[in-house]
């Protein structure tokens, strides 16, 4: 199936990365206290954000589908990314990340929810997020979009860019 590629929440505009969006996405993806949390290594030279937007083409290609970048509706400005990683046709995991400026305003429960009404679209039926266990904004966020506490994941999960390194991650489920 499918999807569009542009979105629209209340204040939002959830959209699939372009090449153009690289220092949009580099602002956010470099900053140390928004990654800490990340599963991904923080980005440090704008070559890493292209292969961002590289893995992001190819998730679109493979599934019509995947990462999503949170922009204010009344700007333009590129303030996060959220999105959808396809393990299966009917599965994903998902989750966000926020530009520090834009923190504590409820962007990123409005994204991640904008993003949850997408996934019918796309033929999931479940989705699913991890979650550092020392988050708890994140933490939060995820039960207010009707996710459940899953448990802790079997294995650790590496977080790069934490000072504890892999830890067993929250895991929080949502049938759709």
């Amino acid at each position: 199936m499918t999807a569009a590629e542009t979105w629209t929440t209340e204040r939002l505009i959830l959209r699939k990365p372009i090449r153009a969006d690289e220092t949009g996405v580099f602002a956010y993806a470099r900053d140390p206290e928004v990654t800490r949390f990340m599963s991904w290594p923080r980005h440090t030279h704008l070559r890493d954000t292209r292969e961002f937007l590289e893995l992001s083409d190819s998730c679109w290609e493979t599934w019509s589908g995947g990462p999503l970048l949170i922009c204010d509706r009344a700007t333009g400005a590129v303030l996060g990314s959220t999105g959808f990683f396809f393990v299966s046709k009917t599965r994903a995991e998902t989750g966000y990340v926020l530009a520090r400026k834009w923190w504590g305003r409820g962007y990123a429960t409005e994204a991640l929810k904008g993003t949850l009404a997408l996934a019918p679209e796309l033929g999931l039926l479940d989705v699913y997020a991890k979650c550092h266990p020392e988050n708890p904004a994140s933490i939060r966020v995820l039960q207010k979009c009707g996710f459940r506490d899953g448990g802790l994941t079997d294995e650790d999960e590496a977080f790069p860019n934490h000072e504890k390194g892999a830890v067993k991650a929250l895991v929080f489920l949502k049938n759709l």
